[in-house]
């Protein structure tokens, strides 16, 4: 990546860390069952050097389709490290990454470069793709936490929340969002029970993810398992062969 891009990569994300009250959103995020969104957080120019890097990996998105739970594309990591560097320099950028661990109340760490899931992209783009409900299970051994940023939003879809249903003692609130240009999502992958409705006809959605962990150790069986279910539900076969870039 160009000096001058990731120049402007740390500077916009400083920007965004910087404005924003850290403890009042940590507390929030408590308050919701380790739950937090925040509309339009990311700023246009951010969104757009995103975008750009999104339309350069459309013709690599995977359609994948499991009847009954989840339609849509997706890209892995190992495409985006050869294919957008302003995306990978958000997902590693470390005042970011201190803002959320803040946020979490635990240090965050990458997770490892075999896992393609780390920093993907899902598209809605077809009539009927959405998601059912389910949890980002981890299969580290320790925490995954999940982020996602908006980056297109052409769409009556919306991202269905099911908060506290691991607290016996919460009553369970269920929110409908959408996930418009530069809307933030983070959560305990492991407490939210979460899904994306369908897309209707000529829609388009495109949202970024990224998982950070607090151990990125995990067991071989695990991590079979894991590489099975990505194959299979979001990025196909042929990523079980890429190799991650270093």
């Amino acid at each position: 990546m160009a000096l001058t891009t990731m120049n402007s990569i740390d500077q916009q994300v400083t920007d965004i860390v910087e404005g924003i009250k850290v403890d009042e959103w940590s507390r929030q995020y408590w308050e919701q069952g380790e739950f937090l969104a925040a509309e339009r957080l990311m700023p246009s120019s951010l969104v757009e050097e995103f975008m750009q890097e999104v339309d350069g990996v459309r013709p690599k998105v995977n359609r994948n389709f499991i009847p009954k739970h989840k339609k849509g594309g997706s890209v892995s990591y190992y495409l985006l490290q050869e294919s957008a560097p302003a995306i990978l320099a958000f997902y590693q950028h470390q005042a970011w990454i201190n803002f959320l661990s803040h946020i979490a109340g635990v240090p965050l760490l990458l997770c490892p470069d075999d896992d393609p899931h780390a920093c993907a992209l899902y598209f809605y783009t077809e009539p009927g793709d959405h998601i059912g409900y389910h949890y980002d299970t981890s299969y580290y051994k320790g925490a995954r936490y999940t982020l996602l940023v908006g980056l297109r939003d052409q769409s009556t879809s919306q991202l269905l929340c099911r908060l506290h249903t691991k607290e016996s003692d919460r009553e369970v609130q269920e929110l409908a969002l959408a996930t418009e240009p530069g809307t933030v999502i983070f959560f305990n992958g492991d407490k939210l029970h979460h899904a994306v409705s369908p897309l209707a006809e000529g829609e388009e959605r495109i949202v970024l993810t990224l998982q950070y962990v607090t151990d990125p150790a995990m067991s071989f069986t695990h991590r079979w398992f894991s590489n099975m279910k990505d194959a299979v539900g979001y990025f196909g076969w042929a990523a079980l062969f890429q190799r991650p870039r270093r």
